[in-house]
């Protein structure tokens, strides 16, 4: 039989696990750990001060999130995605989005709706300032008030482990010339077709909008690994080769 003292000793383990989950996913969507970084178990323990056996099992949470890989023989890393990873990921989102535009322009009360503006405002807000992890956090919450407003749950959990995917690429996408005010302006076009209640619109505002950002991700990322195929130059013998870092 289970006792108190038992009962009590598993709640403070599954809150601290869920701790661990949530500032070690902060770390990395944040970009204190870049993608393919390697997560050594000592270091990141000593960081958290937590044993081994509940950052295993935080590490296997984010695995499945997708926000970390375990790698056979070398450990968990940083999750790294290809264009063709960012493309199946972006194909999903833009259906889910699209679908919680709708739900959202039909189903969303006053308050939700309130949430949104103030969400984009702020958004808005850090456009205007220093490209930052705070524009990353200001967007995240605009689609958590979004798909809050859509009144399903499950719509909800799954657009949440994609965005979760989505913000390790954000970067890419939003560091194009350009990129930002245009996301700007079709996050504005998102909120005009809601404000004059039309689901259609709206719908089709959230999937041009996504449709966009998945083509700058998998240019940037089929660039990146077309670079990263090239052959070394050849030196002639007895002239080092010189690498700019």
């Amino acid at each position: 039989m289970t006792t108190p003292a038992s009962l009590s000793a598993m709640h403070q383990a599954a809150s601290l696990k869920k701790q661990v989950i949530e500032a070690l996913r902060s770390a990395v969507l944040e970009g204190r750990f870049q993608p393919g970084d390697r997560l050594v178990e000592r270091e990141v323990c000593e960081m958290f001060q937590v044993s081994r056996t509940l950052l295993r099992e935080a590490l296997s949470q984010l695995a499945a999130e997708g926000i970390v890989q375990i790698i056979p023989h070398r450990g968990p890393i940083v999750a790294v995605y290809s264009a063709q990873d960012a493309r199946a990921i972006y194909e999903l989102r833009a259906t889910l989005e699209e679908m919680a535009g709708r739900c959202f322009t039909e189903r969303a009360t006053a308050a939700e709706r309130k949430a949104l503006e103030t969400a984009f405002s702020a958004f808005k807000k850090a456009c205007r300032g220093k490209p930052g992890n705070d524009l990353l956090v200001m967007k995240t919450a605009f689609y958590a008030a979004l798909t809050a407003g859509a009144h399903n749950p499950v719509l909800e959990d799954m657009l949440r482990m994609i965005h979760w995917r989505v913000t390790m690429l954000r970067a890419h996408t939003l560091s194009r010339p350009g990129r930002l005010a245009r996301s700007l302006e079709e996050i504005g076009e998102i909120m005009e077709a809601i404000a004059r209640r039309d689901p259609e619109a709206a719908g089709l505002a959230c999937r041009r909008h996504v449709t966009n950002a998945a083509a700058i991700a998998s240019e940037i990322l089929t660039q990146k690994e077309a670079e990263l195929d090239q052959p070394a130059p050849k030196t002639r013998p007895g002239v080092p080769r010189i690498v700019r870092v």
